[in-house]
């Protein structure tokens, strides 16, 4: 007897997006959830606050910069000589944002909703049957999904795994505390840059250290220099190329060593990447290939066991929350119904919180020459020559659209304000298979910061013209011609 259509074993926001789909597309579901206490301690949680973070540290921006639009306290002083943070309150503020949005995934609201909600820790059996066994209880269904959490990633440094580091998982454990003085970031991927630009707002002294020769090395090289050269110029250290040595703790101080360099903080903040923790499970007994920590799932997100799905970032990748749904989408549909659905992240785009946002949809540019060599064609256009940024003082930034000879849009990076809203015009293009025509054609309100998107589509368009000598010299002959006979 099956108990359930699908048992989904989470952890995360989108194992309960998940759940309520699956319940919504009326299947009996089962959701495993981690013991509270370790629930409470996770990665969707950080990136709460590490949002609400960024925004405050937004706000301080703002008010800085208030003296460049000629505006002045009351008593004729400039708001940045009376800037000052209380980061107690400012903690508080981010815990009752979290709050607020978890209260939507409290187990009474998921249990009206249709689902049963299981705490504990659970594994695999293949005998006498499959299923999940949580507490000694044999959860069978026609079929698994997992959307397990994802760990920091913690360098093979000397030292290191016996501090007490901050990560995105734990920043509530600042909770309390007074403002970090100073702040070692060991790491370059989003949530590394999101955070050490927050913290420098604030006031915080950051150096952030990486092994390779920029941060977010999986982004557009040119998009990711200039995110690194505005974190610069906001007072971030950034060490590229770094060799660390060793981490150690020193009358209460954070410690490290950086070639000949040591380097002392309040606090370090790990930021080197996430892996899955998939022992616990105990997949192999079941047939589920692991291959070097990670999931080898087909394009129907089928594990080696053809009834054990899984979402998220169990394959690799970064951590968003918003591809892991739509994968949960894609494996509830082959769960539920028939297995003919496939995912295609051909469309999905996704954003970094720098300030300004850094996001991308499909290809870089190097990654589109890489496969199709000279037969693409990549235009730029910066922020500054669009009238909406100069209105807002936000001219930072440029968007970079890559598309082929003929018209199919291989991707965009943009860096620049609302970087996140704007890209999606293009996830939209690719995901309708629209040329750039479409989005040149397309008018735009004005003055609107999404303007940069008919004018970089014009603008491709008027470079692949310029390139082609024999239709400019037919419209050169076409207008002669047309001349002579007025």
């Amino acid at each position: 007897m099956i108990d359930y259509d699908v048992v989904i074993i989470g952890g995360t926001a989108t194992s309960i997006y998940a759940a309520v789909t699956a319940a919504s597309m009326q299947a009996r579901v089962a959701l495993v959830q981690p013991p509270i206490e370790i629930e409470n301690n996770s990665l969707d949680r950080g990136f709460r606050y590490s949002k609400v973070l960024a925004n405050l540290g937004k706000k301080a921006k703002e008010l800085n910069r208030a003296q460049e639009l000629g505006i002045y306290s009351k008593r004729g002083d400039l708001f940045s000589q009376n800037f000052s943070v209380n980061f107690e309150e400012a903690m508080e503020y981010a815990a009752a944002i979290v709050s607020n949005q978890e209260a939507k995934y409290e187990p009474a609201v998921l249990a009206s909703l249709g689902v049963d909600v299981i705490f504990g820790n659970g594994s695999f059996v293949d005998k006498p049957h499959l299923a999940f066994v949580v507490k000694g209880r044999h959860l069978r269904s026609r079929a698994y999904l997992l959307a397990t959490p994802l760990e920091p990633i913690v360098p093979d440094i000397q030292g290191l795994s016996s501090l007490n580091f901050l990560n995105v998982n734990n920043l509530a454990l600042l909770a309390g505390k007074k403002l970090p003085e100073s702040l070692i970031v060991l790491g370059g991927d989003p949530s590394g840059t999101e955070l050490a630009l927050a913290f420098a707002r604030l006031g915080t002294r950051v150096t952030m250290a990486v092994n390779s020769s920029h941060i977010l090395a999986k982004e557009d090289s040119e998009a990711a220099f200039l995110v690194q050269s505005l974190l610069e110029a906001e007072g971030v250290r950034i060490l590229t190329g770094a060799d660390i040595i060793q981490a150690r703790e020193i009358e209460g101080k954070q410690w490290i060593q950086v070639g000949r360099e040591a380097i002392e903080a309040d606090d370090l903040l790990l930021a080197a990447g996430f892996k899955p923790n998939l022992e616990p499970l105990k997949l192999e007994a079941v047939g589920v290939e692991v291959k070097k920590g990670r999931l080898l799932l087909n394009k129907k997100l089928q594990t080696t066991n053809p009834k054990i799905y899984a979402c998220g970032d169990l394959a690799g990748g970064y951590p968003f929350t918003h591809i892991a749904n739509y994968e949960a989408k894609v494996a509830l549909k082959n769960i539920l119904y028939w297995r003919i659905f496939t995912v295609d992240y051909s469309g999905i785009s996704w954003s970094i919180g720098s300030d300004p946002e850094l996001a991308r949809v499909g290809m870089t540019e190097e990654q589109a020459r890489h496969r199709y060599g000279d037969d693409i064609l990549v235009c730029k256009q910066d922020f500054k020559a669009l009238d909406k940024a100069q209105i807002l003082g936000e001219m930072t930034g440029f968007f970079k659209l890559v598309a082929a000879k003929n018209g199919k849009i291989l991707g965009a990076s943009v860096v620049g304000p609302q970087a996140s809203e704007l890209v999606l015009l293009i996830s939209l293009a690719i995901c309708q298979d629209l040329k750039v025509e479409a989005i040149a054609d397309l008018p735009h309100i004005w003055p609107t910061l999404g303007e940069i998107n008919e004018k970089t589509a014009a603008a491709w368009l008027k470079q692949r013209r310029k390139n082609n000598s024999w239709l400019q010299d037919l419209i050169e002959n076409l207008f002669h011609w047309r001349r002579s006979w007025l």
